[in-house]
């Protein structure tokens, strides 16, 4: 609402154009009917945006690449994939040894470009749920044994998935076990079930301030955006391509 109200504000004081720079899209996770008679929340957020007059949307790993065929203005969905691979690099001493793994099958096509870009495998776990928010039974395809397993994701909420997730990689034979995802809302119970979780670390990026998190909590460890945030900004204000930003940490 403060967003809006902000929009509208620089458009009735005649703004050229306005950006609106949104790193977590809210109601992403409502982008289609699940049942007869939902809403399409993330519809009704890009309705409102345009109607109080944004021009230009930038975002960060949308929970569903579709929502930008809710707008009808330029929508730049950001990766954060560059700045994890480089972390995976840079922290994980035996990344060449490890397996990419995905919770779901919605993030294979996530997991399998890092695998790729990082040239080491990957494997699915794919679940039932009975009911929203509580997953049931999980299945792994693919071999973790003796390996260092990298859980990619894009948002945890209660982290029930992940430390699900967690204990069945560690029971197939896994040596270490981390987890990297891009929105860390963590609501509810998160906090107690990573602590209680047996990650070597919980990666996320700044897309949500974690500070107060990581007090709570030490195995949080936060990959900060905003230089890729700032370099989106500088490029579409000065013209010039992001494309760049989609397989590159800017300097």
């Amino acid at each position: 609402m403060e967003l809006l109200i902000m929009i509208n504000a620089c458009k009735i004081a005649s703004a050229s154009r306005v950006t609106a720079v949104i790193p977590c899209f809210p109601y992403a996770r409502q982008d289609k009917k699940d049942k007869s008679r939902a809403p399409i929340s993330a519809k009704l957020v890009a309705n409102m945006l345009s109607v109080a007059g944004a021009d230009h949307i930038i975002t960060m790993d949308l929970h569903a690449s579709q929502i930008q065929g809710f707008f009808d203005i330029p929508v730049d969905n950001l990766y954060a994939e560059p700045a994890v691979l480089q972390w995976i690099r840079e922290n994980i001493t035996e990344w060449k040894n490890c397996i990419i793994v995905s919770p779901d099958a919605g993030g294979a096509k996530r997991v399998t470009s890092i695998a790729d870009r990082l040239n080491v495998e990957f494997a699915l776990i794919h679940k039932e749920r009975k009911k929203a928010n509580e997953v049931d039974r999980m299945v792994l395809v693919g071999d973790v044994k003796d390996r260092v397993a990298i859980l990619v994701d894009d948002m945890a909420d209660t982290c029930g998935t992940i430390c699900h997730a967690a204990d069945k990689l560690l029971s197939a034979g896994a040596t270490k076990v981390y987890a990297i995802l891009t929105h860390g809302i963590f609501s509810g119970p998160a906090i107690s079930r990573i602590n209680s979780a047996a990650f070597e670390a919980v990666v996320v990026t700044n897309t949500i301030p974690q500070e107060d998190k990581m007090r709570h909590c030490s195995k949080i460890q936060v990959i900060d955006i905003s230089m890729i945030l700032a370099e989106a900004i500088r490029r579409t204000h000065n013209g010039e391509s992001v494309s760049y930003l989609f397989s590159h940490v800017p300097l």
